[in-house]
């Protein structure tokens, strides 16, 4: 029984160290930028490559995990994480960096499938609501926590060697990583052959669908890369890509359904109609849109705008942090009970402590706006604890544990589709209001935060339409139990 927290314990470090990576590097780009001369093309690079790699191999990444067993795919993706970051760390120029990043990335999304995946396979339906809260904890955290972490070691080591170690500081932490999880995670891929510590009977491998592999890779691709390329492609050419991405995942969708009837699918598609799954997944989507971009136009008001320091941005963007750590611990021990209820209240607290930033940033305006919307941030933050953990495990609830990697990295994949399309539309809303209103940092800030706060009330109608549908609790074998404290 201890093993499987120990298991689960080294599972969330990395996906903390790998989801950190989304949000630090924003901190530190200006001393990046700096010292190693990078062109505005080759930032975005930086930033977006990171996600577009990620979100590539999360689905392919969690059906190996399925197929093949997490412990051996997790010990992989931590180790080609770990010596990526090395690599970024001593980048020399642009294109060293960049090609790190995109290894990065796709180490990522081969290490986080397995964690969800790891939580399905461990725990009882009726045991999952800690884990899943320490799960939503950690993305929440990760995502908050990251320019506050890289504001400090760029004020310990300074700015020319502070951003290395914003990639260093992984290394260690990928080392420990692959040493106990070979050691806790168990190498079969049931729960029950990891409680005997052996294959299940008559197990065979199964096909791991390459063409299926190659079609929802080249859709997703399509998809993403207009939306991290957003500003660097000039034209609206570039928006041709997104119904090509339509075309070709139509054609993932008619593989599946005629591969799935002589082999496992990359994708068992018949979950997208299970209520729980398919609402959980859009809600994931528009709630990824919305909070991930506050931090990317919020550092960069505090920062460009107003003259802060790294480290007095990151401590700006403590506040939601600290909430939605406290609030994504606690919730798992709800969540049986109150269902997809949770998630609307926390969908609303979000709401609320958006709008207040908005005001706040209006009545406060100059060097001050960063303690004004410290009440706010919290509000949000504890709001935030209360969706992404509860959501992960109402949409998990009700898919079998010989899927939950593939399941998990649907969910995921999702989640960073949505990260790109907020960015892309909440970065243009910025720039474009910047721009118009000669350099002023506060409305544009003000006028992305709506678009931001918008994603988050679309996710709110998602949330009460499940609710009004009588999903209000997770199917019974998860709601007749409360989460062990």
């Amino acid at each position: 029984m201890r093993r499987r927290w120990h298991a689960l314990s080294v599972a969330l470090v990395a996906a903390f160290t790998t989801l950190l990576d989304v949000s630090i590097v924003n901190i530190a780009l200006p001393a990046i930028r700096a010292d190693l001369d990078l062109s505005p093309g080759e930032i975005q690079w930086v930033l977006s490559g990171y996600a577009l790699t990620f979100g590539l191999l999360l689905v392919p990444a969690g059906r190996i995990g399925d197929a093949r067993g997490r412990r051996g795919v997790f010990v992989v993706g931590v180790a080609a994480f770990t010596v990526a970051s090395a690599a970024a760390g001593l980048a020399t120029g642009p294109l060293w960096l960049v090609v790190a990043r995109l290894v990065q990335g796709a180490a990522a999304g081969i290490v986080n499938p397995q964690v969800s995946g790891l939580i399905q396979q461990l725990f009882r339906p009726e045991e999952r609501g800690r884990p899943f809260g320490l799960l939503g904890a950690t993305i929440g955290v990760s995502a908050a926590v990251g320019p506050l972490l890289g504001g400090l070691l760029i004020a310990v080591f300074g700015a020319e060697d502070g951003w290395r170690w914003v990639f260093y500081i992984n290394v260690p932490i990928g080392v420990a990583a692959i040493v106990l999880g070979y050691r806790w995670m168990p190498a079969s891929r049931t729960r029950e052959s990891a409680v005997r510590g052996s294959a299940p009977a008559g197990h065979r491998r199964e096909s791991l669908d390459p063409v299926g592999v190659l079609l929802l890779g080249t859709g997703v691709l399509l998809l993403l890369l207009p939306l991290v390329q957003e500003r660097e492609w000039p034209g609206t050419d570039k928006w041709l890509l997104v119904p090509a991405a339509a075309v070709v995942l139509a054609g993932f969708v008619a593989w599946e359904r005629r591969f799935a009837w002589r082999g496992t699918a990359l994708v068992d598609l018949n979950l997208l109609a299970v209520r729980s799954y398919g609402l959980g997944a859009l809600i994931g989507l528009l709630y990824f849109a919305g909070f991930t971009t506050l931090f990317f136009v919020y550092t960069l008001y505090l920062q460009s705008g107003l003259g802060y320091s790294a480290l007095a941005a990151g401590v700006s963007v403590t506040p939601f942090a600290a909430g939605s750590a406290v609030a994504a611990a606690v919730s798992g021990r709800f969540v049986g009970r109150l269902g997809r209820s949770l998630v609307a209240a926390g969908l609303v607290a979000v709401t609320v402590g958006f709008v207040a930033t908005y005001v706040a940033v209006t009545l406060v305006p100059g060097h001050r706006a960063g303690w004004a919307t410290a009440v706010p941030l919290l509000v949000a933050g504890l709001g935030s604890g209360l969706v992404v953990s509860p959501n992960q495990t109402l949409t998990l609830s009700e898919v079998p544990v010989r899927r939950a990697g593939s399941a998990g990295a649907v969910l995921q994949t999702g989640q960073r589709v949505g990260t790109a399309t907020g960015i892309a539309a909440v970065g243009a809303v910025f720039f474009n209001r910047l721009t118009a209103n000669g350099g002023d940092y506060a409305a544009a800030f003000r006028a992305a935060l709506l678009v931001t706060t918008a994603f988050v009330v679309v996710a709110l109608a998602a949330a009460l339409w499940d609710v009004r549908g009588g999903r209000r609790q997770v199917p019974e074998h998860v709601a007749a139990h409360r989460a062990p404290a």
